[in-house]
């Protein structure tokens, strides 16, 4: 094995790569209840996710209760949606490739404490901004099974701190 080839690539990336090519936004969603084992699995796929410093300080809010859906739904069409926050599902989708590629990689954004000094070594033009940076490379190490905290210690149901029932 070379040094540039590809360790622990996943066995079936062409499967991720078409979910990647194919996943949109889908705002439009049918009143139909979504099970609480799919639910289960969505939510231990996020804590699953990389964590700067795997602190995992995450926690999650999953909204059952129909009132706190219009009332937060309200709020949301009312809302400029032009932030940057778009950035982030592309930056995921680009880590993915990475460890479907055998290659490691991480999303960083502590540069941002200092966004004007980054944005101008980075040649950025007036009126655009910097939102992530991804290290991509060959990894030193083998990726492997991650320790994350337990759902019942992240996520809550309609109201903060309110035990999320399974």
């Amino acid at each position: 094995m070379t040094e540039h080839a590809m360790p622990d690539a996943a066995p079936d990336t062409a499967d991720l790569f078409e979910i990647i090519r194919t996943t949109r936004s889908m705002r439009r969603l049918k009143p139909d209840p979504v099970p609480n084992e799919l639910i289960r699995k969505i939510l231990e796929a996020g804590v699953c996710a990389p964590s700067g410093g795997n602190m995992q300080r995450w926690r999650f809010l999953v909204i059952r209760d129909s009132a706190i859906k219009e009332t937060v739904g309200a709020y949301y069409k009312r809302a400029c949606r032009t932030s940057g926050s778009s950035i982030y599902p592309a930056v995921q989708n680009m880590l993915l490739a990475a460890r479907a590629l055998g290659l490691g990689a991480t999303l960083t954004t502590l540069y941002l404490q200092f966004e004007k000094e980054a944005e101008a070594a980075l040649g950025l033009p007036p009126g655009f901004h910097s939102y992530a940076l991804l290290p991509i490379g060959y990894p030193m190490g083998r990726f492997g099974p991650v320790r994350r905290i337990a759902l019942a210690d992240v996520v809550y149901e309609d109201r903060w701190g309110q035990p999320y029932a399974t």
